[in-house]
């Protein structure tokens, strides 16, 4: 039995980094300029070739690539470690009104700063996308004491997603017509754009946070059993609840910061890995949750961008449209008793 369980694991890892391997090569080449896979790993180990192939790839596709690997991962483990803290499948960064939250902030500061001519950096971003989160998380938080029921908490959740969304959207509406096209093109949620600058400070950030969430592994395991468990083996709940809002939190933030608000990520995700490894172990779940969020967003950003080229439209729609499906599978299982 054991045996059987460690194949599955194993084979299900291996598919994960084959599906990364694949769109990774995939995102780099297939577009409105087709560039032969030869041509990149030329590129890719330093022997030169086409001038236009090697601009388009390590200035364009490249970093857009990886940044939908990375924020793609740290998304899906944001809504990963939120389903643990409310031990509820259905709760993730975008359905309770975090990276609404973070939109808000943001667009708060790039107006101001953007109106009084500050240049804004990448840091600056994240810490005000991070402030948003815990913003909307503290809302829920305190609506969490209120309602007994989790489904009043997600309909709760989705109301302050829409407080902050028409906020933005007043703010957006009085902003200098030269501001409201960049505002509006990342409002949508998008991995356009993305530069080698960006991806190194998201890739410090996210792999940082991620490797602090991994070595929670054992404290994770025991809260899943309930929370008399966990304080019997020794886990400090409110310290471990703070820690889980604090990282759910910086990773939600830092995909807001660089992609604006994508949906439905950090909730079918999770579920899909769960799935694909036939166990809730935290110590699995971590890496085949952030490999599986990587996946969904490479595969969803070239459809964003092949589907209608050379119009390109908003990642956030294709998410969904794959995403929402997944949720209300979740929601019926769940009323059904199947979770």
């Amino acid at each position: 039995m054991k045996n059987g369980k460690k194949r599955r694991y194993i084979i299900g890892f291996v598919f994960l980094a084959v599906c990364v391997c694949v769109l990774l090569a995939a995102n780099i080449c297939i577009g409105s300029v087709k560039i032969p896979v030869q041509s990149v790993l030329s590129m890719l180990s330093g022997n030169g070739g086409d001038e236009m192939y090697h601009d388009i790839v390590m200035q364009i596709r490249f970093p857009r690539a990886l940044a939908a690997l990375i924020l793609g991962g740290a998304l899906a483990l944001s809504g990963y470690l939120l389903q643990t803290f409310f031990h509820n499948p259905i709760a993730g960064p975008f359905v309770l009104g975090i990276s609404s939250g973070a939109k808000m902030v943001v667009a708060l500061v790039m107006v101001f700063a953007l109106s009084c001519g500050i240049k804004i950096t990448s840091l600056t971003m994240i810490i005000a996308a991070f402030f948003g989160s815990v913003l909307a998380m503290g809302f829920v938080l305190l609506l969490s004491r209120a309602v007994d029921k989790m489904s009043m908490l997600i309909v709760a959740g989705v109301m302050i997603g829409y407080i902050c969304s028409a906020i933005t959207e007043f703010v957006v509406t009085f902003a200098d017509d030269s501001n409201i096209v960049n505002l509006h093109n990342w409002s949508l949620g998008s991995f356009s754009g993305i530069t080698w600058s960006h991806v190194e400070i998201m890739a410090t950030v996210v792999t940082a946070c991620s490797l602090f969430v991994f070595l929670l592994s054992k404290p994770m395991s025991a809260y899943q059993l309930g929370e008399v468990y966990a304080q019997n083996m020794g886990v400090n709940i409110k310290l471990f609840r703070i820690v889980l809002v604090i990282f759910s939190s910086i990773l939600s933030a830092c995909v807001t910061a660089f992609a604006g608000p994508i949906s439905f990520v950090g909730i079918a995700v999770p579920h899909l890995a769960k799935n694909l490894m036939q166990t809730a172990k935290p110590i699995l779940m971590i890496p085949s949750c952030f490999l599986g969020g990587g996946i969904f967003c490479l595969f969803c950003d070239l459809l964003s961008r092949v589907m209608f080229a050379p119009t390109e439209i908003s990642v956030s729609t294709i998410t969904a449209v794959f995403g929402a499906p997944i949720v209300i599978y979740i929601m019926v299982r769940q009323r059904n008793g199947g979770i």
